[in-house]
């Protein structure tokens, strides 16, 4: 009557250790890339809601017949959300009366 006991092995050291440097150079090599990422993803939020405001300026001027003075005019009378005037990286949305149109500015 011998009983037999299976002998259960974990992880070596070596082998945790091992796992653990190839995390790191994987995260080494993913995060430069996320970080250059950001900037770009700034400028083209900025550039899509430069465009989004110009359309809203644009509808505006349809029902109104005619341009809107300053950007808060728009913001007040709805077409536009009052953070919607400024670009997530600081820049800020300019805004030209006289032929309606938006430009981004530092």
């Amino acid at each position: 009557m011998f009983s037999y006991f299976k002998k259960e092995r974990g992880f070596t050291l070596i082998e945790m250790l091992i796992v653990l440097l190839i995390i790191a150079v994987l995260i080494l090599l993913i995060i430069p890339n996320l970080a250059g990422k950001s900037k770009e993803v700034n400028k083209k939020g900025c550039a899509a809601l430069k465009s989004m405001v110009q359309a809203q300026v644009t509808s505006y001027e349809l029902t109104e017949g005619r341009f809107p003075t300053t950007l808060d005019e728009l913001a007040s009378k709805g077409y536009i959300e009052d953070d919607q005037k400024t670009c997530s990286n600081k820049q800020i949305l300019k805004y030209n009366s006289e032929n309606g149109k938006v430009t981004i500015s530092n």
